[in-house]
């Protein structure tokens, strides 16, 4: 028996102290300490350093889980139990010196998100949720909205950097909701988008072509929020079919309404 709450405050200040340091190391961002990955994907040396430092601080608070990480500063050993982590989710923000850019930390057992941990630096604030607790902010409990019309709500998205193969569907869905809401947000950090619906500034985050990383952790604020978290069948494959559906819980049919007839 691990205690989670015990766990997950100490990953709440793992992932603060971390984006202290990714926010004081902005200044020295230069042109020779960025890499491309992929299609429009960087990373930074700063993403590998502050990857670096929560692991060394993970695999102290809690030794026995492995690790799934971006940038891949260690070797993956998949466990029982498993850290996530996106060290900079919005990498593209950072370079840009646009402001929101997150720290995302998730511990999994057998694959099921179970403590979720976000740092958005701009804000400074922390997003911190574990199995059967509160989702908190700052230390103070969060909620998701109860709004339950979609017109009336406001929704966020992402758009995709290297997976064309959905654009058509994509647009249209994009369309329908641009006409059917309040209107939709892309902020440029998943891990941000997910926070912001589980204490109430969206009422539906949807995305395709999202890793682990940028997911899991805001899974569980979600959840303990009183949100709802599926793919875009109404399923628990959103990891591995990397299509997500967050929402408040009051307007996810309308939204799976509204994906299934764009995406089969």
């Amino acid at each position: 028996m691990i205690h989670l709450e015990e766990i997950a405050l100490e990953v709440g200040k793992v992932a603060k102290e971390t984006g202290k340091f990714i926010s004081s190391n902005r200044a020295s961002l230069s042109q020779a300490s960025i890499e491309t990955k992929g299609t429009h994907n960087y990373v930074t040396t700063i993403d590998k350093q502050a990857e670096q430092r929560i692991v060394e601080a993970l695999s102290v608070i809690f030794s026995d889980a492995g690790f799934i990480t971006e940038e891949e500063t260690i070797q993956n050993e998949i466990r029982e139990y498993n850290w996530i982590i996106d060290p900079l989710d919005g990498t593209t923000n950072f370079i840009h010196d646009v402001p929101v850019v997150s720290v995302s930390i998730a511990l999994v057992h057998k694959n099921r998100p179970i403590i979720g941990a976000i740092y958005e630096i701009g804000r400074d604030e922390l997003f911190l949720a574990w199995d059967n607790g509160p989702a908190l902010l700052n230390g103070k409990e969060i909620r998701v909205t109860k709004q339950d019309n979609l017109n009336e709500s406001l929704l966020a998205t992402g758009f995709p950097y290297y997976d064309y193969g959905l654009m058509d569907p994509y647009l249209k869905l994009f369309r329908h909701l641009m006409e059917n809401s309040r209107g939709l947000r892309r902020l440029g950090s998943a891990a941000a988008d997910m926070a912001y619906v589980a204490c109430g500034r969206f009422e539906a985050f949807y995305e395709y072509g999202l890793h682990p990383w940028d997911v899991a952790a805001g899974t569980v604020i979600i959840r303990q929020a009183g949100g709802v978290v599926t793919d875009f069948n109404n399923g628990e494959s959103f990891m591995e079919s990397k299509r997500l559906l967050a929402t408040n819980g009051a307007v996810h049919e309308a939204m799976l309404n509204a994906i299934e007839q764009y995406f089969r």
